[in-house]
């Protein structure tokens, strides 16, 4: 079982942060087969960058960048800053958030800061149990878990085929490599808990 040093460090987290965030983290690593060091440790470390160390439940920017992106869901007015970037991974897009409804059984569309509610501080029991749990659906939705066994945490994550397969889980999560640095030094940061 994931233990608070394990979520603290790999995710570069606050005590505090990382306190809050725990039983609802390791429910949602039972719910979703997170459950070797390998994919504990890859899904933290892309937590940790995705929410700022387990602080940002929601995003910084507006949403107007998603404004009108097909690709997402957001095909009516106003949908890029209504379904902007919520939960640990921060979920993004109207298609997005009508997915993560159907598989947590929770209205998101109509009541969006269920998925988390500004920051860890502002959050409600609730709020963070749903950012975790949205996390770790789009893990388990996205295949990740597969791509994490192809990683090797014994050899080094910046070179060979655990840097090809951590930059493919990173580009899944993020459409792009945006972080990859901080993502890979959270992973290193969090590694030794994982031996």
């Amino acid at each position: 079982m994931l233990t608070l040093g394990q979520l603290k460090e790999a995710t570069c987290s606050k005590s505090t942060y990382a306190s809050k965030f725990l039983p609802y983290v390791i429910d949602t690593c039972d719910k979703f087969s997170i459950n070797t060091p390998s994919r504990m440790l890859n899904f933290l470390a892309q937590v940790g960058h995705e929410s700022g160390g387990l602080f940002y439940t929601e995003e910084l920017a507006s949403g107007s960048a998603y404004e009108g992106r097909a690709d997402l869901g957001n095909t009516q007015k106003g949908d890029g800053i209504k379904f902007k970037g919520r939960g640990l991974i921060q979920i993004t897009g109207r298609a997005n958030y009508k997915a993560v409804s159907a598989a947590l059984g929770t209205d998101f569309i109509l009541n969006l800061t269920l998925l988390g509610g500004k920051n860890v501080t502002k959050c409600s029991d609730v709020q963070l149990k749903n950012a975790a749990a949205s996390a770790g659906w789009f893990w388990n939705n996205r295949k990740l878990n597969a791509l994490a066994d192809q990683i090797d945490i014994i050899k080094s994550i910046d070179a060979g085929n655990n840097l090809v397969v951590f930059k493919k889980i990173t580009k899944v999560i993020n459409g792009g490599y945006n972080g990859l640095l901080d993502r890979l030094n959270r992973y290193k940061a969090g590694l030794s808990y994982f031996l």
